[in-house]
């Protein structure tokens, strides 16, 4: 009697325990977020950013701007599967609560949108700008799903658009793709951020299993400037999602650079994974001395994190 006791107590504190975390739950959505309904379903995600409906992957064209961080990825509006990628926006002013935007990019007869990145051009370097508006430069691959069904090569290429209204609405460049492909398979997700050694822009492309590294003064014309990877790092599946961005060990005043290559599959516990290189880039080259392989995480799944353009110092 005494352990049914006992239990009976345990299970009505647990019932009162979830009562009260309901209602705690309840308070915060109605006073705090004004509800939409997207933190009261069963199965929305009450910590990561979801899209209204329908299939979402890769975070795009992080990048903030008058105190507003933008948040593009990778969307299919019309399936909960995978299918004809377009860029999805969103807003936000602390990276907690997002306000959802219009879709930004379409698909057009360049191909399929797949990621990439977004920057301010501060410096109108492209001639998008006005006096009254710095344009928002989008930078993404093109994906030719019929060249790639008829078995080419060549399929995937980098276009760019600019925004004149903070992202809502946008204008595909005209002398689009600015990067055309000589025949690499897996050649896409450009990373671009403005090069203060180089003063100029700089674009980080993945193709197939190494890095290279493109420069360009205005974001439509571009060089490539080196390569790396080949012989470093993991290479048990393609690579995708470069990122590069400096950081100052602690205690000193040296800077060393960060580079981030997603993979997949060839994680080290199977699936999908991020990869890292400690080295120095001098606005050109990456170089590093590292031997062993680097992971940001030894899950299966920590896949497409990119950083933020512009993002405030403090």
């Amino acid at each position: 009697m005494q352990s049914k006791g006992l239990q009976l107590f345990i299970l009505l504190s647990v019932i009162s325990m979830a009562s009260c975390k309901q209602e705690v739950k309840k308070d915060i959505v109605n006073e705090e977020l004004e509800p939409t309904g997207y933190y009261v379903e069963p199965y929305r995600s009450q910590y990561h950013f979801t899209p209204e409906e329908k299939w979402m992957n890769d975070p795009n064209g992080l990048v903030y701007n008058d105190g507003v961080y933008h948040l593009f990825y990778q969307y299919y509006p019309d399936s909960t599967v995978w299918g004809p990628m377009h860029w999805g926006h969103a807003v936000s002013k602390d990276m907690m609560k997002w306000k959802h935007k219009p879709v930004a990019l379409f698909p057009d007869e360049h191909g399929l949108i797949f990621s990439g990145s977004a920057v301010m051009d501060h410096n109108n370097t492209s001639g998008f700008g006005t006096e009254d508006q710095t344009a928002m430069v989008a930078i993404f691959t093109y994906h030719d799903m019929a060249g790639e069904q008829a078995g080419k090569k060549d399929f995937q290429t980098q276009g760019i658009a600019y925004s004149l209204d903070n992202g809502d609405s946008w204008i595909k460049y005209e002398g689009n793709p600015v990067i055309g492909n000589t025949g690499i398979k897996d050649f896409r997700d450009p990373k671009v951020f403005w090069n203060e050694k180089a003063e100029t822009w700089t674009m980080l492309l993945v193709a197939g299993d190494h890095l290279q590294i493109w420069n360009s003064p205005n974001l439509k014309e571009w060089e490539k400037v080196s390569e790396f990877g080949k012989e470093q790092g993991a290479h048990g599946g393609v690579w995708e999602c470069p990122d590069l961005f400096p950081l100052k060990i602690e205690g000193t005043d040296e800077v060393k650079w960060v580079l981030l290559i997603s993979i997949n599959p060839g994680a080290p516990n199977g699936g999908s994974g991020t990869q890292y290189f400690i080295g120095d880039f001098d606005g050109e080259t990456f170089t590093s001395d590292q031997v062993e392989h680097k992971w940001i995480d030894l899950g299966r799944d920590n896949y497409a994190g990119v950083t933020y353009n512009d993002a405030p110092n403090d």
